[in-house]
């Protein structure tokens, strides 16, 4: 992990801002949609947050059996709209290319994309909530009956 994240701050100079700046970069690496040099803005720190926040929304309202609100449906849709990024076959892994100017708005549009897709699509299972009070997390059950009661990250009891 690099040196200057919320989990691991470098030095008394590293302000809260880069902190998640730098949270970002390194979220965005680790699922193939940037890099260590990625530059994010506090712009752009506001951005992934409201989307982030429009997401989880979202999908608690398709594990609670409901439709998304309005508002958090056409968020999700203006950044699909904004979809720069192009899914290419590279030594036989599916990477994502993003464009050379503003390289975190089209990963974060692969967000939007994913979300979607995965919120309104057949996904071979049931999106569902953590069961746990402390967690949260929403997570698509594809356990054999449906059963799973825990996010992967929190594993929960399975009856």
């Amino acid at each position: 992990m690099p040196a200057a994240t919320a989990a691991h701050p470098a030095a008394s100079a590293v302000t809260p801002t880069s902190r998640r700046a730098a949270g970002l970069r390194t979220w965005l690496a680790l699922n193939g949609l940037g890099g260590a040099d990625t530059p994010v803005s506090a712009a752009l720190l506001r951005d992934a947050r409201e989307l982030r926040e429009a997401i989880h929304r979202a999908g608690t309202a398709v594990a609670a059996g409901d439709v998304p609100d309005a508002v958090d449906e056409e968020l999700l849709n203006r950044w699909t709209a904004r979809h720069q990024a192009r899914l290419v076959l590279t030594d036989g892994r599916a990477q994502w290319r993003l464009p050379e100017t503003d390289p975190v708005r089209a990963a974060l549009a692969v967000v939007a994309v994913d979300a979607v897709a995965t919120l309104g699509a057949d996904v071979g299972g049931v999106i569902k909530r953590c069961e746990q009070p402390t967690c949260g997390g929403l997570f698509v059950d594809t356990s054999r009956g449906g059963r799973r009661r825990g996010a992967p990250c929190r594993p929960a009891e399975t009856r």
